[in-house]
């Protein structure tokens, strides 16, 4: 048996199943709303560039700089119908898996708490609206989003703020997720055992090369359930 108080997941492409997203098409729901079509253009560069240094330099963007940045008033109604476009775009990509609550639950059943750590450049207050559009805020104990932070996975300062966050020690935290450099290296760094969910089809340009290895695979996020309480002897 092992000691293990609190699993933290990633949340796209584990919390939410994987889809291959058209980022012209992002880019264009907000431009268009906005009233400036040509702005997609420059939206999309910039946004691609901000990933790109997350994966080169660990470090965090947040959607509201990326438009001020490519000349958007943040301030004005256009701003606000361009982000509503854009919401709308995004929404069928947002749900959570099925199998969300009753693992979950079956997780704080068994004196573990749940955690959430994400790559992202939306802020809290969306990614928590969404949880709790699904029925499983109130399942959630501690949640950290990159927008709020200097940095992003696989940093170790994001999985150290995730610990903190669900108020346990690195070393008794597991982390579940689907990217190998992210969320397997990444956990692994500060001490923390990783599952990997291996069924999100990355882009290239999105992957990056580590020779990590998982301390377990799930098939479906209800075996992290099993993985956990095997190691817990529950």
């Amino acid at each position: 048996m092992s000691r293990v108080e609190a699993v933290i997941f990633d949340w796209g492409g584990t919390l939410t199943p994987w889809h291959d997203i058209d980022f012209d098409a992002e880019a264009m729901s907000y431009a268009a709303a906005y009233g400036e079509p040509a702005l997609a253009a420059r939206l999309l560069d910039a946004t691609g560039t901000a990933w790109a240094t997350s994966r080169e330099q660990h470090t965090s963007a947040r959607l509201e700089d990326i438009l001020a940045a490519v000349g958007v008033d943040v301030a004005s109604e256009r701003h606000r119908a361009g982000l509503a476009a854009y919401r709308d775009y995004w929404a069928p990509h947002t749900h959570t898996d099925p199998q969300v609550e009753r693992l979950w639950k079956g997780l704080r059943d068994s004196g573990i708490r749940v955690g959430v750590l994400s790559n992202t450049i939306w802020d809290r207050d969306y990614h928590r609206g969404l949880f709790d559009r699904d029925g499983v805020l109130d399942l959630i104990d501690g949640d950290v989003y990159s927008s709020e932070i200097a940095w992003t996975k696989p940093h170790a300062e994001a999985f150290l703020a995730a610990a903190t966050a669900v108020g346990a020690e690195p070393a008794d935290c597991v982390y579940v997720g689907d990217r190998l450099f992210e969320d397997v290296h990444g956990p692994q760094q500060v001490g923390m055992r990783a599952i990997w969910i291996p069924h999100s089809v990355l882009p290239e340009a999105q992957v990056v090369a580590t020779e990590a290895q998982p301390d377990a695979v799930a098939q479906e996020l209800l075996d992290v359930l099993r993985v956990v309480r095997g190691w817990v002897g529950d």
